[in-house]
């Protein structure tokens, strides 16, 4: 009997084991089946709004942002087929698939379905609007008395003017855009929370959060943790800067303006310090240097270069970025070069994002040969540029000699610290203030902005005025729910820079050092998004992504 029983339960424990086997086996030849219809689909695609996006952004023409518009629908309706999300659902809640690559794949496809599974008509609609609201983005520029200005031309006046009236007047001038663009933009938020209602979340704002795969409040908690602990170090620091600007502009403290602190929105470190950064590059070419020393690392970046759009031009686009149009390694960056430190940072920062596009693993599947997470490219952008502030970066480049790096080192230890600090607390600003208008678009969000620029940055909102000064910021509209990975990618920046500096190399300027380009290749690059954002970031340092080396850098 009991030799019975044995074979009774055997065969059952075997039935069960075939049974999950078959499942498991059925299921992964039904997502294997689903990638590879979705691919041939996808790839073209993929690349025809890549680069009508491209285009459009180069030309500014009524023609080339039509044809980026119908691209990047066509792309994006691939999203809405209900029986592929549907499929996909069955294949989630299964459960049964065991290959990481497929489990991974689905995870990362289930996410980019879900959030359209809506009307089309709805998605159509709103990049039609943002088409429309990008065009008076790319066509605007700052009329001061009479005459156009450029943003980087409103820059250099913010930067280097000592005239409070033209400092205000250019300030002004500028926010133009603010009126222009601002009902639009609602009208788009609107629009948004639509969209993410359907979808069963509570706003926009908290959809594109959990589909991009971060919790919001894991998110919030991140920035109230950075708030701790920048918040009193901020406090003194902006009392020196307002005691500097002050005596450099001959007025009270109590009278400094939001066009006082060198730069439109006061997210960039003012030049307090005795140290021009600038008069070190007047003479240099930014994309030599920037090309010279990712060949030194092992990350050569002629590839890259030899496709991208380096100078300004009318109609263009006047800010940075950078875009991987296959996947395949047609990499490309969109700049506006100026031989200055900012657009030395900028170029270093550009193609942080472009190695990290150009060197993935091209045997991954087409869905995963992208960065864990947007801002996991984010940080080695920042990586990198912030050694455009570096004296012994500057100096290993042959920019300048050991005595003046030596000279200037504690002012650009000073100065890169206050950037960070003062990029801290903008990013509080921009973070608080899309999560607060994506839940409410109908309040006041003129005095929203400046509840928070008081708080977070402490500047002081100008006598009586009521404008939208939030919708000049060109994020708010076209680039949502994203600035916060900034930030986040600055923390992860200081985290693989401590794990280098105690694991790989300790020297200063990083310059020729092969094996952080062999690092980043292996533990970063290729990886893709072949895990999840903070278990490549633990695999890569050994710990999960902590905001105690910012702050040992920053703050402590």
């Amino acid at each position: 009997m009991k030799k019975l029983n044995l074979i009774i339960t055997t065969l059952i424990t075997v039935s069960i084991l075939f049974s999950c086997k078959s499942e498991q086996e059925k299921m992964e030849n039904r997502m294997k089946k689903f990638i590879t219809e979705f691919e041939a689909k996808s790839i073209p695609l993929y690349r025809e709004q890549a680069i009508t996006s491209w285009n459009a952004n180069i030309s500014g023409t009524d023609e080339d942002l039509a044809l980026s518009e119908e691209a990047s629908f066509e792309y994006t309706k691939i999203f809405t087929d209900t029986e592929a999300f549907n499929e996909l659902k069955e294949i989630k809640e299964s459960g049964a698939l065991q290959d990481p690559l497929l489990v991974r794949q689905l995870e990362v496809l289930y996410d980019a379905y879900l959030g359209n599974q809506v009307d089309t008509g709805l998605i159509a609609a709103k990049l039609r609007m943002e088409t429309a609201i990008n065009k008076k983005y790319l066509n605007f520029r700052a009329n001061v008395n009479g005459k156009e200005f450029s943003d980087n031309q409103v820059d250099d006046v913010l930067r280097n003017s000592k005239n409070t009236a033209e400092l205000k007047t250019v300030w002004e001038s500028h926010k133009q855009i603010g009126p222009v663009v601002a009902q639009d933009i609602i009208a788009l938020v609107k629009q948004r929370n639509l969209i993410a209602r359907k979808l069963g979340f509570g706003n926009y704002h908290e959809m594109s959060l959990k589909l991009s795969g971060q919790e919001p409040d894991e998110v919030t908690a991140v920035f109230d943790e950075l708030d701790n602990l920048t918040s009193e170090n901020y406090k003194s620091l902006k009392k020196d800067i307002d005691a500097y600007f002050a005596n450099t502009y001959r007025i009270k403290p109590e009278d400094l303006g939001p066009w006082h602190y060198q730069n439109r929105y006061f997210q960039e470190a003012p030049e307090i310090y005795p140290v021009d950064l600038d008069k070190y590059y007047e003479k240099q070419d930014p994309v030599r240097l920037a090309a010279a020393f990712y060949d030194g690392i092992g990350l050569n970046v002629d590839a890259i270069l030899a496709k991208s759009d380096l100078y300004e031009k009318p109609g263009k686009n006047q800010h940075a970025f950078c875009t991987d149009i296959d996947r395949e390694g047609d990499v490309r960056t969109l700049d506006n070069i100026k031989p200055d430190s900012y657009w030395m940072n900028t170029i270093l920062h550009e193609l942080g994002h472009g190695v990290y596009f150009y060197y993935n693993d091209r045997n991954l599947p087409f869905t995963l040969r992208d960065a864990a997470h947007t801002f996991t490219t984010e940080a080695i952008a920042n990586f990198f540029g912030r050694l455009a502030k570096n004296p012994y970066w500057m100096k290993d480049m042959g920019i300048i000699d050991q005595a003046e790096a030596e000279k200037i080192a504690d002012n650009c230890r000073k100065s890169l610290r206050l950037e960070m600090l003062v990029f801290s607390r903008w990013a509080q600003v921009m973070y608080r203030f899309e999560k607060s208008m994506y839940e409410d678009p109908d309040q006041d969000l003129n005095k929203l902005w400046w509840d928070l620029v008081e708080k977070y940055q402490m500047l002081k909102k100008p006598k009586d005025r009521n404008m939208p000064d939030w919708a000049t910021k060109i994020h708010v509209a076209l680039y949502p729910c994203y600035y916060h990975n900034y930030l986040l990618g600055e923390v992860l920046a200081s985290q693989l820079y401590g794990y280098i500096e105690a694991n790989i190399t300790d020297s200063k300027s990083l310059v020729g050092e092969k094996e952080i380009g062999t690092y980043m290749k292996e533990k970063i690059f290729m990886p893709g998004m072949r895990y999840y954002w903070n278990d490549m970031i633990e695999k890569a340092t050994g710990e999960k992504l902590t905001a105690k080396y910012y702050a040992k850098q920053f703050v402590q």
